[in-house]
């Protein structure tokens, strides 16, 4: 089984971690993106949520290999002062996930 893993700031982080998910916290961009590139090469990974915020601070070489794997799921976390239209923001995953784009309905 593959694991789930979130890297965000202190401020989210423990709520994550009473849900049970392992945590890596970044103070800051610079400790982000050190800490991201090695979850890439982990086989015992499937999903990586990811701050909003420090996914736009890697670099383009980086997002490029990103939006190429099959696996881990990189995906990100809407920033906490952004208004997110979260069917979208789900729609989105899912494509990305499956490779299919599936319309939620209320």
């Amino acid at each position: 089984m593959f694991k789930f893993v979130v890297v965000t700031d202190s401020d989210r982080a423990s709520g994550f971690r009473l849900a049970g998910v392992e945590v890596l916290e970044a103070r800051n961009l610079e400790e982000a993106k050190k800490v991201i590139p090695p979850l890439l090469y982990k086989d015992d990974i499937g999903i990586v949520a990811v701050n909003e915020e420090y996914m736009l601070s890697l670099d383009e070489k980086l997002m490029t290999r990103i939006e190429r794997l099959a696996r881990p799921l990189i995906i990100p976390i809407p920033s906490k002062s952004k208004e997110v239209d979260r069917q979208s923001y789900i729609e989105r995953l899912l494509r990305k996930a499956i490779g299919y784009n599936i319309v939620l309905r209320k």
